[in-house]
């Protein structure tokens, strides 16, 4: 599978490994995956803002997240981000583009 993933963390990039870069494809993919009423992923992007609210993207169409789910990404991308070299253990907003 052909991926290309971005990743910004409190507006920097992020270099991403292959090991990285697969690890985050395949944790998003298992989240969207479990969501209702979703495909394959062709273009997502998820972002956090400062306010830690969760958005995301689908293939062009906004797919609506409920509290608990909110709650499960942030939490997940939050300890996802902790160990990556270069970014602030203090992430206050959060962009991942993924392509495939």
């Amino acid at each position: 599978m052909t991926r290309k993933i971005d990743l910004s963390v409190n507006d920097k990039t992020v270099d991403l490994d292959y090991f990285v870069s697969g690890y985050l494809d395949h944790v998003t993919g298992g989240i969207v995956a479990s969501l209702h009423d979703t495909g394959e992923i062709k273009k997502l992007q998820l972002t956090m803002d400062e306010k830690g609210d969760v958005r995301m993207r689908l293939n062009g169409a906004e797919v609506p997240l409920n509290y608990f789910t909110v709650e499960i990404i942030r939490s997940t991308f939050l300890g996802m981000m902790a160990p990556l070299k270069g970014v602030d253990k203090d992430v206050k907003k959060l962009e991942m583009n993924i392509e495939r």
